[in-house]
């Protein structure tokens, strides 16, 4: 078990550091893309065609922006990095509570309150991934309007996996009861 719990803590830490990096980065190419819009074509149009338009995908949050002339709308870009940069700052946030899960129940139980309240916000950070995507999809059609031709998409598979964390919460803290239980005993 010691073995899978410093598995744990060390992949949750990495990702986590991998997500703070990405959020970073993308508030530096959402800014680059309303700076400088021309740097920024140079590396989205790798993926971009005039037929099928540039397609920018984090977690389920997908936008297929439209290229002309070679280059992809910007304004699209900018709205996509906005979004694109909460959805991995909560991400880092889920992966940053995995780590303290795992970190506090190294020599403990898991059944403690600070697990069950990370426990609890990895649910609702798990939720507000698609909630983001949609909120942001929604704006990006009223701020482009109707008759702009970008495909916009949102996974809601999250709001799934949020809704099977919480309801593990509710188990971790009835152990937690329990163990509080015994020790009073004791």
């Amino acid at each position: 078990m010691k073995n899978v719990n410093k598995i744990g803590k060390t992949v949750t830490k990495i990702l986590e550091i991998f997500h703070w990096v990405a959020a970073l980065l993308m508030v530096a190419a959402t800014v680059c893309s309303a700076a400088a819009p021309s740097w920024i074509n140079r590396f989205v149009d790798f993926d971009a065609k005039e037929c099928c338009g540039a397609n920018l995908t984090v977690y389920g949050f997908e936008v297929n922006a439209p290229v002309t002339n070679g280059n992809t709308d910007m304004k699209f870009f900018l709205l996509f990095g906005i979004g694109a940069t909460l959805i991995l700052a909560v991400m880092a946030m889920v992966f940053r509570n995995l780590h303290l899960i795992f970190k506090k129940s190294e020599n403990a139980s898991p059944f403690q309150k600070d697990n069950v309240r990370m426990m609890k916000e990895i649910g609702v950070f798990s939720i507000a991934v698609p909630v983001i995507g949609f909120i942001m999809s929604t704006v990006i059609r009223l701020v482009m309007g109707a008759d702009a031709a970008a495909e916009v998409g949102v996974d809601l598979s999250g709001i799934f996996m949020g809704i099977i964390v919480l309801c593990l919460t509710r188990y971790f803290v009835h152990g937690a009861q329990l163990e509080e239980d015994v020790d009073g005993l004791v």
